[in-house]
Parts: structure tokens; C-alpha cells; sequence
């Protein structure tokens, strides 16, 4: 048997598909094939990486000089791949037709349903009408038959489905996710999410690109990423659940402004961006939190979330070792440890689950952290001149320290809350509840001149208006359909 290519190898995971070939007709040039009166052959349909970690759908074709040795290897090969059993054979689809350029459509029909169709896997697809449709329809429907679910879109319509299973998944385990201490149960099912936005910045994040056929073949080969999720609570209610950004101040006020221009498009966020800056607004609060200890990493040790993280791993394993401590009595972690307290007047407070990267910001708001480890890089950016937040906001673009600045201070958390000072007393209840265990860390600050007042939370795109939240890290509460970014190989020299 011979390669019709340039020697490779590709492992049996990454394999798409086998078919027969028909080569009846077929005229062979090559030497090797004058011999062959009657050469048979099959071809293999697998994955091919290229750069900037883009994975393309690739074929190899076998030749072989006799029929009976041709479906041997067929018949191993297909006995091999229906071994593999994390791969889906029937998905649930969601399609958002508006998102981004509304290319949502032409998007999955061009470059993902082939690849499925390739896989033998059968889709039930629904192409939303309308915001929220897709949590809706997770909540009534019966989603047991399916082996994962799939959006088409943004980050809106990742949040959409994230929502709608945490949510279907914790009314049916009997779960109150109004409880902000509630222990919430993963979903079995995984989210597949095929870019189509305007910066997925989710799919960016835990693939390296946001490339629908890499998305989309990552899904047929069955991988699996288990991420964490930050549940955003306000007087024992649940806001929303967050995967990447939580963003007060800056960001905060990025998204409320956007929203009243959405007849801009996606220029909206540029010119909401610019007019943020310059009005260099900053707002006085008391932020409290509780240290991740139990992670192995810290968010400037330099050492991105990978593709096998052993970060995610072992500090997962420690957070077991420390709730099963608080199960059996011996003791409860949250009485021991000490919760820390920062206040002041910020520019912006933002938590991060996930590095945030998209294409504008390689790096990210916060490079090295991690997509599993039960913890949130908290980002606290105190008032400083227009001049040294503009030093800041650069140094996401380049790979430069963005920490590296005497007005930005940044923790590993697993927990946090925020209380602005305006509503502090109406909040005394949320602040009382946890004073008797703060320990202050507080240190004075000259007063500003700017007006002080009350942000919104930017909650993954999302606004929500209460400044005052209660904010936890659920350590790997849900799976995607990816592996995590690679590290860089060297592509095919092909590619």
C-alpha cells in the first residue's frame, strides 16, 4: 500500500472519516501504478494544522494492488473511529442569522454542515427569531437525545446557551441558582461554538482562532474542555453567569454607551470606546475578595492556559482536596482563609475567567489565566492620568506587562465582591455579611477632581445595571467542544 502524498501521519483521533475511492477510469501516471491492471483504493478524510492554529479538513488517498487488502483496512479503520466514543452523533444547532454581519447562516452552511455530513452526524437545526430564544427552547425541550449543542454566532449567543443548560441543568438536579452559595451541578452535555461574531472572544480564547472550520472539526473529533463559569449574584438573586469579562468602569461604561448606537454596527464599540476615554471617569468602591489558594499558577508568572494545562488539572485537584476538608468537618475553608479588602477610586475593576483574547488583543486582558483552575484574575486599575491609562490599554496589544504599572493591582480569586459607595448603605446587608472576616489592606489615596459616581457591570458583553454584586468562580462547570490552544508546531510545509 502507498500514500498518494508526501509521507505523513495522523493519528486515529484525528481521523474524519474513511470511504472507499472509486478509481474506475482513473489514469495513473505514475510509475508506481503501470503494474496495477486493476489498483483500489480509499481515502482518508482527517485534519491538517496550519498556522495561527487553524486546523483545515484534509484528504489522503491509499492505493492498494489488491481489493481484498483494500477493505481490510477500511473495515479496521471504521472499527477504529466507532470506538472513539466522545464523538457526537446527533447535535442540536442553534443559528443566529444577525449576529456579527450576519453571515451566521451562510457560515454553517458552507463550512460546518459539509464536515458533519462527512462524520455521519445528524443535526436538529434552529435558526433564531429572536433574543433569548435559544435558553427559552433549552428549557422546554427534551435535550437528552443529543450528544452536545452547537451555536452559530457571538459571544451573545454562547451566553444564550450557556445559560439555558446551566440553568435546565440545575432546575431538573433541583438546584436554587438564586442561592449565591448554591453548589451548582455540571451539565453532561458539551457547546460547540462556530464563530460568527463580531469578536468571539469565548472561541478565541480555548481554541487560538476564530476560524468557523477549526471550531467546526474540533467538534467531529470529539474534544473536550472543561471551563469555569462566575456566577453574579445581587441580594440573593442570580444576574447572570459569566465565562470571560466582568468589567466596572471602563468597560462597563463601553457597553452601556454601545447599546444606544447599535445603528452604528460594529463600529459602535470604537466610537464608544474613544468617548469613554476621554470622559476618564473613575469610581470610588470597596471591593472584597477571597484568595485562590488553591491554584497552582499566578496571574504574572508568565505561563499561559494550554491545550493539557497542568494549572487546570492541579489546582482543580487541590480545590477537591479543600471541599472535601469542609465536608467531612474538619474545616471550612471560607472561615479559615482570610478575605481581603481594597478600596478607592478606579478607572476600572475587571474579572476575567479566561485570558480574553480575540484578534485587536493577542495576549488578552489577562494572558496567563486559566480556562479551569476555579479562579478569576481580579484587575483593579486605580485612578491614575488619562496619559498612564492610555500606557495601559496599549500594553494589550503588544507583550508588555500590563500589570507592570504602580496603579494596577491584580489577584487570583475565587470569590469577590463589589459594593460602590454610593449604595452602600443600601447594601449594608451584603457589606455586614462579610466585614467580620475582612481583613483590610486599604491605603490612603489623594482625592480626584472628576465626578464619582455609579458604573454598570459589563457581564460578557452583557449589561447589568446593579453596581453592587456578589460574585463566585464555579470550577469547571461546563465542556466545549476544543481542546484548548496548542502549543505552536511547526505546520505541514504544505499548509
Amino acid at each position: 500500500m502507498w500514500c498518494f502524498t508526501d509521507a505523513c501521519s495522523v493519528p486515529v483521533s484525528e481521523i474524519i472519516a474513511v470511504e472507499e475511492t472509486d478509481v474506475h477510469g482513473k489514469h495513473h501516471s505514475s510509475g508506481k501504478w503501470q503494474k496495477m491492471e486493476k489498483p483500489y483504493a480509499f481515502t482518508v478524510h482527517c485534519v491538517k494544522r496550519a498556522r495561527r492554529h487553524r486546523w483545515k479538513w484534509a484528504q489522503v488517498t491509499f492505493w492498494c494492488p489488491e481489493e481484498q487488502l483494500c477493505h481490510l483496512w477500511l473495515q479496521t479503520l471504521r472499527e477504529m473511529l466507532e470506538k472513539l466514543t466522545s464523538r457526537p452523533k446527533h447535535l442540536l444547532v442553534f443559528i443566529n442569522p444577525f449576529g456579527g454581519k450576519g453571515q451566521g447562516k451562510r457560515i454553517y452552511e458552507r463550512k460546518v454542515a459539509p464536515l458533519f455530513t462527512l462524520a455521519s452526524i445528524t443535526t436538529d437545526i434552529i435558526v433564531t427569531e429572536h433574543a433569548n430564544q435559544a435558553k427559552e427552547t433549552l428549557y422546554e425541550i427534551n435535550i437528552d437525545k443529543y450528544d452536545g449543542i452547537v451555536c452559530v454566532g457571538g459571544d451573545g449567543m454562547f451566553s444564550e446557551v450557556l445559560h439555558g443548560l446551566i440553568g435546565r441543568t440545575q432546575r431538573s438536579a433541583g438546584v436554587d441558582q438564586n442561592h449565591p452559595r448554591a453548589v451548582l451541578v455540571p451539565s453532561s452535555l458539551r457547546i460547540g461554538i462556530i464563530p460568527a461574531g463580531s469578536t468571539d472572544c469565548v472561541c478565541y480564547s480555548t481554541v487560538g482562532t476564530s476560524d468557523a472550520e477549526t471550531s467546526a472539526l474540533h467538534i467531529v473529533v470529539g474534544d473536550s474542555l472543561a471551563m469555569d463559569v462566575s456566577s453574579v449574584h445581587h441580594n440573593s438573586t442570580l444576574l447572570r453567569y459569566s465565562v470571560s469579562l466582568l468589567g466596572y468602569g471602563f468597560y462597563g461604561d463601553i457597553i452601556k454607551d454601545s447599546e444606544k448606537k447599535r445603528w452604528l454596527g460594529l463600529a459602535r464599540y470604537d466610537f464608544s470606546g474613544l468617548k469613554t476615554f476621554l470622559s476618564h471617569h473613575c469610581y470610588e468602591g470597596t471591593v472584597s475578595f477571597l484568595p485562590a489558594q488553591h491554584t497552582v499558577g499566578s496571574p504574572r508568572d508568565g505561563k499561559p492556559c494550554r491545550a493539557g494545562c497542568f494549572v487546570c488539572r492541579q489546582s482543580r485537584q487541590q480545590l477537591e482536596e479543600e471541599q472535601k476538608k469542609a465536608l467531612y468537618g474538619l474545616e471550612a475553608a471560607e472561615d479559615v482563609e482570610e478575605w481581603q479588602v481594597v478600596c478607592g477610586k478606579f478607572l476600572a475593576i475587571n474579572a476575567t475567567n479566561m485570558s480574553c483574547a480575540c484578534r485587536r488583543s493577542p495576549g488578552g486582558l489577562s494572558p496567563a489565566a486559566h480556562l479551569g483552575d476555579g479562579s478569576s484574575d481580579l484587575i483593579l486599575i486605580r485612578k491614575c492620568s488619562r496619559f498612564n491609562f492610555l500606557r495601559f490599554l496599549i500594553r494589550h496589544t503588544n507583550q508588555q506587562d500590563q500589570f507592570d504599572f504602580t496603579f494596577v493591582e491584580v489577584y487570583r480569586v475565587k470569590k469577590f465582591q463589589f459594593t460602590s459607595k454610593h449604595v452602600e448603605d443600601e447594601d449594608s446587608d451584603l457589606k455586614e455579611g462579610g466585614k467580620k472576616r475582612f481583613g483590610h489592606i486599604c491605603s490612603s489615596h489623594p482625592s480626584c477632581c472628576c465626578a464619582v459616581s455609579n458604573s454598570s457591570w459589563n457581564c460578557d458583553g452583557e449589561v447589568l445595571h446593579s453596581p453592587a454584586i456578589e460574585v463566585r468562580v464555579h470550577c469547571q462547570l461546563v465542556r466545549l467542544f476544543a481542546r484548548g490552544i496548542e502549543e505552536n508546531l511547526k505546520p505541514d510545509s504544505h499548509s
